[in-house]
């Protein structure tokens, strides 16, 4: 699925939509260049759960953890993570394979440690300064909901 936001607000959106599909267990694995909404995709993705709390990019923390919304939300941001083991220490598998939703910034510098299934949502800028392309896909099976908001 792709989509083509034209505003910051937009973005949100596309986040929020899917935050309120999402089921436990599920991960979600965010690409983008620097300064193409993935934050801001994020935001709306954690409305979207129904967390009311400050959504910050974890980028010196590694991963915020949110408890108020409809389900767990264990944010990581992994762009200044070295290696993938470092990322294992911080207990990656029991948030993956725990008992809320994952979202994860910068996904593609830790792909040796993702689960087999996830959504890869990229986001890309075009040459109009506020537009993104956001593309939104399953990874290792097909998520029945997922494949509803296509239709």
């Amino acid at each position: 699925m792709q989509i083509i936001t034209k505003s910051v607000e937009e973005t949100v959106k596309i986040g929020k939509m899917l935050g309120m599909n999402v089921t436990k267990g599920t991960t979600v694995c965010l690409t983008g260049d620097l300064g193409t909404g993935k934050t801001h995709f994020s935001k709306g993705f954690a409305d979207g759960l129904g967390i009311k709390g400050t959504i910050t990019s974890p980028t010196f923390t590694l991963i915020n953890e949110y408890y108020d919304g409809r389900l767990p939300l264990f944010h990581f941001d992994v762009y200044r993570v070295h290696d993938e083991e470092s990322v294992l220490d911080l207990g990656f598998e029991e948030y993956i394979y725990g008992n809320g939703v994952c979202l994860i910034e910068w996904a593609d510098l830790i792909e040796g440690i993702l689960p087999e299934e996830f959504i890869h949502v990229n986001i890309e800028k075009t040459y109009k300064e506020d537009e993104r392309v956001i593309t939104i896909k399953s990874v290792g099976g097909e998520i029945e909901w997922l494949k509803e908001m296509r239709n």
